[in-house]
């Protein structure tokens, strides 16, 4: 007899890695549980243990977009209309609602998803599990990345639990994190994004022997000079050191000086 074909795998199951310790999805849950009541799409839920979870919190609709073929043939049957199961790429999923996101992401699209994420209006929280070492820089823990300080003025960045390596099938050769990404209700500028993350794309790819320096060189001494002695900043600072408080205070002297 001929063996059966092999179940094709989807652009980006390369690299999910599937949750099978019990105590993960009820902690993603319970964090979930203090966010205002909105309907919840979970984006790559896979073999629905994060889902079932999240079944668990009273009046949240829940939507799960999946892009394998039998695996959504698999949850449909499992929780029926309790979920709406959505057969599509997480990539393509409409976050122009106020939702919260969920999801367990595939390690391969973890930055697309997150330049998605950020650039799309609307949805209120973002709750994803990561790799650890991304959850740390992108909440500025040791030292932030170009792309949090991008959007820092729009969104706070935290930081909750490491995810043992164990608690997946199959096992990855590093830890997840807990990150969680929250809109801000009033943003810190009332500016174009494009405008400041032109500045501080600046800063961090620009010449020099410190931030101050680089500034210096990009936007003018003088200003460079006032805004380090506002900030507290010694000749040392690098951009990763810089808070959103301090990001801010640059883009409004480099947007006074236009």
């Amino acid at each position: 007899m001929r063996s059966p074909l092999p179940r094709p795998l989807g652009r980006y199951e390369h690299g999910q890695n599937f949750l099978v310790d019990a105590s993960v999805p009820a902690a993603l849950a319970a964090v979930v549980a203090g966010y205002p009541p909105r309907p919840l799409l979970e984006l790559g839920p896979g073999d629905g243990a994060l889902t079932a979870a999240l079944l668990r919190l009273p009046g949240r609709p829940l939507t799960a977009v999946e892009l394998d073929p039998h695996r959504v043939a698999r949850l449909r049957r499992r929780f029926g209309d309790a979920v709406t199961v959505v057969h599509g790429d997480l990539l393509d999923a409409r976050l122009d609602r106020p939702v919260d996101v969920v999801s367990n992401v595939p390690y391969a699209v973890t930055t697309p998803l997150l330049r998605r994420l950020l650039g799309a209006p609307r949805w209120a929280h973002a709750l994803l599990l990561v790799q650890w070492e991304v959850a740390r820089k992108r909440a500025a823990v040791g030292g932030t990345s170009a792309l949090t300080a991008r959007w820092w003025p729009w969104f706070t960045f935290t930081l909750h639990d490491r995810v043992p390596a164990r608690a997946f099938r199959p096992v990855p050769a590093v830890d997840g994190g807990v990150l969680e990404i929250a809109r801000r209700d009033v943003p810190l500028l009332d500016a174009r994004p494009r405008d400041h993350h032109r500045m501080v794309d600046a800063v961090f790819t620009g010449r020099g022997r410190g931030v101050v320096d680089v500034v210096g060189r990009r936007f003018g001494r003088a200003l460079a000079r006032d805004w380090a002695r506002e900030c507290g900043l010694g000749p040392r600072a690098l951009p990763r050191d810089l808070d959103a408080g301090q990001w801010v205070r640059l883009h409004a002297r480099v947007a006074g000086r236009g």
